[in-house]
């Protein structure tokens, strides 16, 4: 039926070491919500949260295991956010389009075989590509778009850091930051004031796909951190407010935060740094 009907489905993904979870990253889905839609274009059906595995070697990353498992217990009361733990599962780190690309596939496929061979980029009606081996199309084209409007789009949720990390030398790969924008889009969450505009303005691929980055302003200013959650554990002060209680009541129990947790992968180069390094030498 045409009409008010007729919005665009997202799913919101949010990547990241969510060590530990807080009450922030819980509330950028709120915000990103609200705003999709308020534009009256779009209907948010879920969010997903998708902690990073231990081979990113960022320093302080606790063990994948307990950061799901605190991801979990904050979503549990949610009704529509929930934590997926293919990322952290796999033994190599990923980068975040292949992840972006394994929910989109899934979306497609609901029986999606675990594997990188469902990670394949979307294709955009016009151009062509050649077809991989043992490659089953999930759904046949109609009116040969394959873009169908009605499987939801992924779009990647992260704060005004996310997006400016883009332009930090061999963090991402720049076909890869092309590809996320052109055919996923960003929910980006920024504190009011901030300069994120300028940053897409600076960039040339971030211009040319600016009506796929939303912007949403955060009037109600919250600069809880997983980093500063850590040094107030370190310090032996509450967290009390910052993080969910039941978070809160896992961390002590399991006493996850110490002086040597967070010396985890000292002088050890971030995976993708690593990776794309050694690719662009190459």
């Amino acid at each position: 039926v045409e009409g008010p009907d007729k919005k665009t489905e997202v799913v919101l993904l949010a990547c990241g070491s969510f060590n530990p979870i807080t009450n922030m990253h819980l509330r950028l889905f709120e915000l990103a919500k609200d705003y999709l839609h308020e534009t009256g274009k779009y209907k948010v059906i879920k969010g997903i949260i998708s902690p990073v595995g231990d081979a990113y070697k960022k320093k302080g990353l606790i063990s994948a295991n307990h950061r799901v498992t605190m991801a979990k217990l904050a979503t549990k009361d949610s009704d529509w956010v929930e934590v997926d733990d293919w990322e952290s599962s796999q033994s190599e780190w990923l980068e975040t389009l292949k992840v972006l690309r394994y929910h989109h596939q899934k979306l497609l496929s609901p029986d999606p075989t675990n594997s990188l061979q469902n990670a394949l980029p979307l294709t955009k009606p016009g151009r062509k590509r050649k077809q991989e081996p043992n490659r089953h199309e999930p759904i046949k084209k109609k009116n040969q778009s394959p873009d169908i409007k009605s499987v939801p789009q992924v779009k990647l949720l992260c704060g005004s850091d996310i997006l400016e990390s883009f332009g930090i030398p061999n963090l991402w790969k720049s076909e890869d930051i092309a590809e996320i924008v052109e055919n996923h889009g960003l929910v980006c969450i920024s504190r009011a004031g901030n300069s994120v505009q300028k940053f897409i303005y600076e960039s040339d691929v971030l211009w040319r796909h600016k009506n796929n980055i939303h912007l949403v302003e955060e009037w109600i200013t919250n600069d809880i951190s997983s980093t500063k959650i850590r040094r107030a554990l370190r310090r032996g002060q509450s967290i009390r407010y910052l993080v969910p209680d039941v978070v809160r009541a896992y961390i002590e129990k399991h006493n996850l935060y110490s002086p040597e947790s967070e010396d985890r992968n000292a002088g050890v180069i971030l995976a993708p740094l690593q990776k794309n390094a050694s690719d662009s030498k190459n």
